[in-house]
Order: C-alpha cells, then sequence, then structure tokens
C-alpha cells in the first residue's frame, strides 16, 4: 500500500474539518506500523488556494496528475464551494474512480453533498449534516442508507458531517488499520471526551 494520503484543497476549505486525521497520520505516533504518511496536497490547479480561515495553500499537485493507484486514500473536506455551483465536482467525480479502484475515500461536509450528486452514496451506507442537506441534492437517492451517527465507515468510504472531525479521524484509522483497536478507542476517547485514562493506554502503546 502506497502511505500518500492525497488531501484536496480548494477556496472556502473548512480548516478544522482534517486537521485531527492529518496531523495523526503524519506523525506516525501509536501506529500499528512504523512510520509516517506523507501528506500531498490536490488542487484543481496547483494555484493557490484561501482557506475559510484564511490560510493559503499552494497546493502540490493539479487533480488531473492525480491517479488512486498512487494514493492510500483520498480526503474531501467540506467548503462553501460545495454548494455554489459545480466547481468542485470533478473531485466527486475523482472520487468515483478511487472507489471503483478500491482506494479509501473519505468525506466530510459539503464534500458528502458532492458525492451525493454523483450517486456515490446511493448503495454505500454514509451520513452527512443532515438527511435532508443530501435529500436536497440533484440525483441523491440514497435515503435508505442514510445513518444519523457521527460518522460512517462502509467498505472505502468514510463520511462525517461538520461537527464530527474526531469521529471523521477515527473512521479514516479504522480504514487504514493505523491503530490497533485498543489504541483506536483510547485516542478517540481522549480526544473526543478528555478522558484522563486513554492517556495512559496511549502513552504505553
Amino acid at each position: 500500500m502506497k502511505r500518500i494520503v492525497h488531501h484536496a484543497v480548494y477556496d472556502t476549505l473548512a480548516d478544522w474539518e482534517t486537521g485531527h486525521a492529518i496531523a495523526h497520520l503524519r506523525n506516525g505516533v501509536w501506529h500499528r506500523e512504523p512510520g509516517a504518511y506523507e501528506i500531498v496536497t490536490v488542487g484543481l490547479t496547483t494555484d493557490p488556494i484561501v482557506t475559510m480561515g484564511g490560510l493559503r495553500i499552494t497546493p502540490d499537485l493539479a487533480l488531473d496528475q492525480l491517479s488512486p493507484p498512487d494514493s492510500a486514500l483520498l480526503i474531501l473536506p467540506g467548503a462553501s464551494r460545495w454548494d455554489e455551483g459545480h466547481e468542485l465536482a470533478p473531485f466527486a467525480r475523482k472520487a468515483g474512480e478511487f472507489l471503483a479502484a478500491g482506494v479509501p475515500v473519505a468525506a466530510i461536509c459539503g464534500a458528502t453533498a458532492g458525492l451525493a450528486r454523483e450517486g456515490l452514496l446511493d448503495d454505500r451506507d454514509h451520513t452527512s449534516g443532515v438527511l435532508q442537506y443530501l435529500e436536497a441534492q440533484e440525483g441523491y437517492a440514497g435515503a435508505k442508507r442514510y445513518l444519523d451517527q457521527d460518522a460512517v465507515l462502509d467498505g472505502d468510504l468514510v463520511t462525517a458531517g461538520p461537527t464530527e472531525p474526531v469521529a471523521f479521524a477515527r473512521e479514516i484509522f479504522r480504514r487504514l488499520d493505523v491503530y490497533r483497536p485498543e489504541v483506536l478507542d483510547a485516542w478517540f476517547r481522549l480526544f473526543s471526551r478528555s478522558d484522563a485514562s486513554a492517556y495512559e493506554v496511549l502513552m504505553t502503546a
């Protein structure tokens, strides 16, 4: 498996949604296997983008250079742009290529709407902010597979709503088998609930 995680970047990207996932994949602490993942950013082009929080990011590569066999995971964060037209549709189509190739995709917040419009949620368990948000998307026919949960993993697809960055990271780690089960449980308890007993588990991992 390639140890490269590709992180989509585009204007109005929601800064808070993927930080837990990429930071802990990159630093390698507590990983089941030694070593860290490389995080590579992907834009529509290599022109700089500006996040919702005002950070300026220059993508490492353009979307048309991205191929599923070169990746361990594609992360699609939320952004206002998902709800403002079809500009980001190429990222949803790329997600379809990844899923067809058996390479995982993780989508949070507005990115789930992009996948909904591509029909990628119709036959997979998934979640988002609320079901009504997805039902408003043209082409969505997956209501029967919607789960009212913090984050959902179904095969190669991880989904979550905008208020669940820690649960989103948890399911990414689960799919990539990054942590042993007891470490994953402790990680989530520490970062979601400030559970001091979880810290002890992590320090002995």
